[in-house]
């Protein structure tokens, strides 16, 4: 049997029609024409399968799939590229994107479009030229990142701490890892231009929520400490458990915050942002409306303002859900097994 990659004819096409036909297996089909049984399964399969196969008709739709070059589906439909465009213009990703657009097609809601995965419009975006990128910029329409084109991560040396009293995150408790238990927190600051402004930032590693703390007095330990009080003293006990942060000397003052709060601090080791993953990702997200070089509002409601767009983003690893939802979910089963 031939199991070569050389492309089925005509004849190979109509052979197995009559095949389908007559009701003979792919098996058998595929002897007959010196083929492997999947490239029948598979060309049965990709052509209306054995109710629909026409031998003239899957010749006809083969050549024109191997047309090169190929029209994009964000450029070919004109609908589904401004849904994209609508959604990049409030900062969605093409993963939330893709997500909304396969979940409408699954629940038949009316009016859905054509499904366009991730990569599809990632790729699109890459494909633009310079001047219609600069065109899109001026609609407020870009990826998050800002990026034109991809890029590799770096990773810096790790360094010594220099915080007194540190409490090492190998000695967080395992139940924080697996994100089952909520009340775990990771922390981190958003610096302003040229260090003279920041804001706090809490996220919740079960439902990724955000919490924004604003800090007029800067990086500020004092500041700090007394912010993140006034940030979690109102919540539930069961979901203030711990925090992780960096080794930043914002959080000297990390054994007075315990006491207050009781929110046991562990510190991630030097330059491993991806020990707080989490967190590292929202900030990136909080760039995208408070620029690096630009000061930090200290306004709270401006801040929360922008929390609640982020916290009403779906996301992936949430099944789609938005961290609002989760977050909402959390306090409601608890108040309710409570009770």
């Amino acid at each position: 049997m031939n199991g070569s990659r050389r492309l089925l004819t005509v004849a190979e096409r109509e052979e197995i029609a009559l095949g389908v036909a007559s009701g003979v297996s792919g098996e058998q089909i595929a002897a007959r024409i010196g083929r492997c049984p999947s490239v029948v399964c598979r060309e049965i399969a990709r052509h209306g399968g054995r109710a629909g196969y026409r031998g003239h008709r899957a010749q006809d739709r083969a050549v024109t799939a191997r047309c090169r070059p190929k029209v994009r589906r964000l450029d070919a439909d004109e609908r589904l590229r401004e849904r994209v465009l609508d959604r990049m213009r409030v900062s969605w990703s093409p993963g939330q994107i893709a997500a909304e657009l396969k979940r409408q097609a699954a629940t038949g809601q009316a009016g859905m479009m054509p499904t366009v995965s991730h990569q599809a419009i990632y790729d699109w975006i890459y494909a633009r030229p310079k001047g219609e990128l600069r065109a899109l910029a001026a609609r407020q329409i870009t990826l998050r990142s800002g990026r034109t084109r991809r890029r590799g991560r770096r990773l810096n040396p790790a360094q010594k701490a220099r915080i007194v009293g540190m409490t090492s995150i190998e000695q967080r408790p395992d139940e924080v890892a697996h994100r089952r238990v909520p009340g775990h927190w990771e922390g981190d600051l958003l610096i302003g231009k040229a260090g003279r402004t920041a804001m706090g930032t809490l996220v919740e590693r079960t439902s990724r929520f955000l919490i924004p703390v604003a800090l007029p007095l800067g990086k500020d330990s004092g500041g700090l400490k007394d912010a993140l009080i006034d940030a979690v003293t109102d919540l539930p006990a069961w979901l203030r458990k711990t925090l992780t942060w960096d080794c930043g000397t914002e959080m000297a003052q990390h054994a007075a915050l315990t006491v207050a709060t009781n929110v046991k601090v562990y510190f991630a080791h030097p330059h491993s942002p991806w020990e707080r993953g989490t967190n590292e990702n929202t900030n990136r997200w909080l760039r995208e409306y408070f620029p690096k070089g630009t000061d930090i509002p200290t306004d709270p409601a401006y801040l929360w303002s922008v929390a609640r767009e982020i916290n009403g983003r779906p996301r992936q690893i949430l099944d789609w859900r938005k961290p609002t939802e989760v977050f909402t979910e959390l306090l409601t089963s608890k108040i309710a097994y409570t009770e």
